[in-house]
């Protein structure tokens, strides 16, 4: 049996992804406000839909934020505008601001539990998430175990509700894939056919898809995912981004060191096109995008000297 103090370290550590799978946007959306269903829709706020928009199409946290302001103001009983609050803000790494979003996310779903089950439960489950994972950042991880049962109870109820339902697919499949990809003697094919068969929106599968096959370091198949993502949303910085990290993983040795100069010239070149919109990244984005844009340029430098 995998340790719980384990599994809360490995996935806390990604939920800056984890609790933002919640949070993506359909480019064409079936229903206004629900950017998951193209059947039995929930009212999802304009705003909150909003913010979908430019996080997820655009790359623009900065513009999100400000939809988010406007959401939890006008649509309190969304805890979905709450967990993109506190997801902004642990990526900013604003705890104080992070932990009250979090503590309004669980009130909202445990309120909407009463009349749509599936959601209520399914947002309980990121409100203790996101509420473990404030505390694992601000006192350790022992302090944190106890949230992690509560998350995987309140997801096996909405399961139990509708396990087929495309937002609990989204939000579990990111979840298990993460936890397959990085604990050992974890098997991540049954997750990432689950997640290929029943998540959406289509745009967030390509995303955690391309994430989970870098980590496994098949760079081939993560490449293919990462351009299905850019093609749907080719401005995104935030992809753009993505897409360079890929390119200069490939580029270099296992061991670091640069191997092949047209692959780190081309990682090079989207590394730019998203400086050309860093200050709309959150800091957790911003900081290691500037050291890899640095970094590579210095490869490239080497790879140019010694072309041998």
């Amino acid at each position: 049996m995998i340790n719980p103090l384990i599994k809360l370290q490995k996935v806390s550590m990604s939920w800056s992804v984890v609790c933002t799978v919640a949070l993506s946007f359909w480019a064409t959306p079936s229903w206004a406000g629900d950017p998951f269903r193209s059947s039995n829709p929930r009212p999802i706020g304009d705003n909150t839909e909003a913010a979908f928009v430019e996080i997820f199409k655009n790359g623009n946290y900065l513009e999100a934020k400000t939809h988010l302001q406007q959401a939890v103001q006008t649509e309190t009983d969304e805890p979905l505008a709450f967990a993109m609050k506190a997801s902004l803000a642990y990526s900013n790494e604003d705890w104080e601001v992070m932990k009250n979003a979090a503590d309004q996310t669980l009130s909202a779903a445990k309120k909407l539990t009463s009349s749509d089950p599936l959601r209520g439960n399914l947002y309980q489950a990121v409100g203790h998430f996101l509420q473990g994972a404030y505390t694992f950042k601000t006192k350790g991880p022992l302090g944190a175990v106890n949230k992690l049962q509560l998350v995987f109870d309140h997801l096996e109820k909405a399961e139990n509700i509708s396990p087929n339902d495309p937002e609990l697919n989204l939000l579990k499949g990111y979840l298990d894939l993460i936890l397959s990809v990085n604990l050992p003697f974890s098997s991540p094919e049954d997750a990432i056919a689950r997640f290929e068969q029943y998540a959406a929106p289509n745009y967030m599968v390509d995303r955690a898809l391309f994430a989970a096959y870098r980590d496994l370091d098949q760079y081939d198949t993560a490449m293919q995912y990462i351009n299905q993502a850019l093609a749907n949303s080719p401005h995104n910085p935030e992809l753009q981004y993505f897409k360079g990290q890929l390119l200069r993983k490939k580029g270099r040795t296992k061991d670091g060191q640069p191997k092949d100069l047209v692959l780190l010239k081309e990682a090079y070149t989207y590394f730019e096109q998203a400086m050309t919109k860093v200050d709309q990244l959150p800091k957790g984005v911003q900081i290691p995008l500037r050291h890899d844009h640095r970094a590579v340029q210095d490869e490239i430098s080497k790879l140019s000297m010694n072309p041998n």
